[in-house]
């Protein structure tokens, strides 16, 4: 999400003073880059020895006295000698004054430290009281895996004590509800050394995801998509023609099998080219919207594995649309249309909306991007949205529409893309019959709306902090018995909801109802039936809910309606 001037002010003076007391407590480390970021800030640096978890408490403790200084700060535009002088021992520092097109360069000052700086910051260092650091992890110079290792502090900053005080208190309930912390207590997915990053479904994990995926399997067929499944595996000519190889091949897996080089897929865009140049197309076979649930490898550094978050195998929901020019707003509309009924089917009230327009890296003439652009504009335009523009931020073949949900903890998460793409189309050379009878080249719209099912399930399981809906819940109902003379009322209750497809279990254990209610409950189980004698007697159940609430007396018919009732809500 983009800044404000106060926000980017704050968050960049906060990097200034993590480098600053680093230079105090480490003075031979080497700085490197530190800018504001969506959530705070990060530096990165090259020390002479990894600093550890264990040394933030003292970094941090250093910044706040350097913020109870009150230290002015100041910026001034001083020559490039001038510059490398003062970086005559920083290589990275140097790097970035001859990167500068002027003749002269900023630098920050605060006290007898300073930084290499475009400018920027609050005037004075009081204004930083209000501080923490968060982590420590391994990076690299400009984000190049080929390039220097380095670390990175990364922190949060605020204009006043409250605002700290309430991040902290979501930090503290995050923590209680960690989607890691959930996934081993409701048995749902673990982890292994075996495979590092690539995470193990348990069945009632597996349930959720098939939940998942048969919800919007459904509502695709609705809105027009052909559902298709391409390889996970395929030559690397064909990510060299798609660019993936030049922008992506870092984050990519490649083997060699029989003298020719293949790689894992990391996304599933060049299976939909290959589909669609399968046969001559025309313009009655468009709009064509091919649906795609792919399985995907990127390779991501171990330091940045997190959990169901940041994986290294996941399952994209993919749709690919190809479609003609004048067709763009109306198809961009409905994929927003779509994004808006899922996220709201999970209760994401607030869903916040970005545009994110051509990066540094990409691909294609600028003509085409502003067009591309401007075509996602008036989609929006249309669907009366309002949305923030991302510069800079866009896919390397096309522009994108984010879309950032808030969940019950108050924390955005992006996870629905819209991209629109003029490049692949002409890197494969699609083609389809007008109805004059021309050749045109079609749009490929890239859309997805969890994402990726592993991060989409871990954000539901800490929005719903464990306590999954009805519909969604691997079991919905837990059947209860007091004693073991209710089994055979119990087995019919069972059958009963299974037949009309209500995902129930029995609890056969020799515990006293007492343990098998808190079982259930620490299981976050929606319902359960608790059946004694008196059920048996009157062919009723007594249903109690996971919040402790009871209805008593209710009949078979009442229990049938009133599940299929909490299916659809």
């Amino acid at each position: 999400m983009v800044l404000s001037q106060n926000e980017q002010k704050l968050r960049h003076s906060a990097a200034h003073l993590a480098a600053h007391a680093l230079k105090e407590l480490f003075p031979d480390v080497k700085l490197t880059l530190g800018p504001a970021t969506e959530h705070g800030f990060f530096y990165d640096f090259l020390p002479t020895t990894n600093l550890k978890e264990s040394d933030l408490p003292a970094i941090e403790k250093r910044m706040l006295e350097i913020a109870n200084r009150s230290l002015e700060l100041t910026h001034e535009m001083i020559d490039k000698q001038q510059a490398r002088e003062l970086y005559k021992d920083n290589p990275f520092k140097l790097e970035l004054i001859d990167g500068i097109a002027d003749d002269k360069v900023g630098i920050a000052r605060q006290g007898d430290f300073y930084d290499l700086c475009r400018g920027g910051h609050v005037k004075s260092t009081s204004q930083l009281k209000h501080v923490k650091l968060i982590g420590i992890s391994g990076s690299y110079w400009r984000g190049d895996r080929d390039g220097q290792a380095l670390q990175r502090i990364s922190g949060v900053a605020f204009a006043n004590a409250k605002e700290l005080r309430s991040y902290e208190r979501k930090v503290e309930e995050a923590k209680k509800y960690d989607h890691r912390k959930l996934g081993k207590e409701l048995d749902l997915f673990s982890f292994h050394q075996e495979g590092v990053g690539f995470p193990f479904f348990h069945p009632h994990g597996k349930i959720v995801l098939n939940v998942l995926k048969s919800y919007l399997q459904r509502l695709l067929v609705d809105a027009g998509y052909l559902e298709v499944e391409t390889p996970r595996m395929l030559s690397d000519e064909l990510w060299r023609q798609s660019g993936h190889y030049d922008h992506y091949r870092d984050n990519m897996y490649f083997c060699s099998v029989e003298d020719k080089q293949y790689a894992l897929r990391p996304m599933n865009c060049p299976g939909a080219l290959l589909l669609y140049k399968e046969r001559p197309r025309s313009y009655r076979d468009l709009p064509l919207r091919l649906a795609e649930f792919g399985h995907d490898h990127r390779f991501e550094l171990s330091g940045v594995l997190h959990g169901l978050f940041r994986v290294r195998a996941f399952t994209q929901d993919d749709g690919h649309i190809f479609c003609a020019k004048q067709d763009i707003e109306q198809e961009v509309a409905n994929a927003i249309a779509l994004t808006y009924k899922v996220l709201k089917r999970f209760n994401f009230a607030q869903i916040c909306v970005a545009l994110s327009t051509k990066p540094e890296n990409a691909m294609g003439d600028d003509a085409l991007w502003q067009q591309a652009t401007e075509s996602l504009k008036k989609g929006l335009e249309s669907a009366g949205i309002d949305y923030e523009i991302n510069e800079g931020d866009g896919a390397f073949y096309g522009p994108k529409i984010e879309f950032a949900i808030k969940d019950s903890m108050d924390r955005l998460w992006q996870c629905s893309t819209i991209q629109l793409d003029f490049f692949q189309p002409i890197n494969f050379d699609l083609w389809f019959i007008n109805n004059k009878g021309e050749k045109e080249r079609p749009v490929m719209i890239h859309r997805a709306i969890y994402g990726s099912f592993e991060r989409f399930f871990g954000i539901l399981l800490e929005h719903y902090k464990g306590a999954l809906p009805f519909w969604l819940a691997p079991v919905q109902v837990r059947i209860l018995t007091i004693t073991d003379e209710q089994t055979a009322y119990a087995q019919q209750i069972e059958t009963l909801l299974k037949n009309v497809s209500i995902r129930v279990e029995r609890d056969v254990s020799s515990d006293p109802i007492s343990g098998k209610i808190k079982s259930a409950q620490l299981k976050k189980i929606p319902w359960m039936l608790v059946i004694g004698n008196k059920e048996v007697d009157q062919q009723t159940v007594t249903l109690r809910f996971v919040n402790g609430k009871q209805q008593f007396g209710i009949t078979h018919e009442q229990l049938v309606t009133l599940a299929k009732e909490a299916q659809n809500a």
